[in-house]
């Protein structure tokens, strides 16, 4: 495992070499007719396998239990958000979410209790995609993958480099049901948290495929600026004088 895990790497490198960043309504997608097709073989499986298998879990279990789920699965893949403060050069930020982490940790039961907040310090979410863009890297080609979703190069190669950032990558062979059974139950609580709301605003859409593509480069870019991104990386008009002053240069 651990030489494929290196080939697709080494592929990740070398897709993303070159790779210009480009706006999220012109992205590069050479593999549309792909893309499209793996779009709806996720599209189907969704809703003939995870969306009824959220809507049971719903049905089960009550918000408030599943309000606490999220909490201990959030605090269970903290580290990579840690570690990519660090790799990003925010020192300060890394030791705040370190304390968060073991705050959470401890007097939150394992993180299924959110104290940290309520203390007073701020949840963050990083992970190495974002850690590659902070740096300059292009996101290269628009990514759907398969029973995944959307993506591009440079987030893939950054799931892959997350993995030995995720605290069940260490855990024994012996435990790998245990493993399994975590990230299953967090893939339908994920799902779970979607029901109403984006199920709603993606069956209104025409082309559901080039909606799912914006709104995911969109996000990714807000993401890697902190939530402030400058207006032509979202495909805005940037002719006004000062509508790049806020938020042209990446977050550090």
């Amino acid at each position: 495992m651990s030489l494929v895990r290196r080939g697709l790497l080494s592929l990740g490198m070398l897709l993303l070499a070159g790779c210009a960043h480009r706006p999220a309504d012109e992205p590069a997608d050479p593999l549309e007719p792909v893309n499209r097709a793996v779009f709806t073989f996720n599209m189907k499986a969704d809703k003939y396998v995870l969306k009824p298998v959220a809507v049971a879990y719903i049905d089960v279990v009550p918000y408030r239990v599943r309000a606490h789920v999220t909490y201990f699965f959030d605090n269970l893949n903290y580290p990579k958000t840690i570690i990519n403060d660090a790799l990003q050069a925010k020192f300060k930020r890394s030791a705040a979410d370190t304390g968060r982490f073991l705050l959470n940790s401890t007097a939150g039961f394992a993180g299924f209790f959110d104290v940290a907040t309520q203390a007073g310090l701020e949840k963050h979410d990083e992970d190495f995609g974002q850690t590659l863009g902070t740096w300059g890297v292009g996101e290269g080609w628009y990514l759907v993958v398969p029973l995944i979703g959307p993506s591009d190069n440079r987030d893939f190669l950054g799931t892959l480099a997350g993995i030995p950032m995720q605290p069940l990558h260490y855990l024994p062979s012996d435990y790998d049901w245990l493993d399994l059974t975590l990230t299953a139950a967090n893939i339908i609580n994920l799902r779970a948290n979607l029901i109403p709301g984006f199920d709603n605003l993606l069956d209104s859409q025409f082309d559901q495929y080039l909606f799912v593509r914006t709104a995911y480069l969109q996000k990714r870019q807000a993401d890697i600026y902190d939530g402030n991104p400058p207006p032509e990386d979202l495909g805005m008009d940037n002719s006004a004088p000062d509508s790049g002053a806020a938020g042209s240069e990446p977050k550090k």
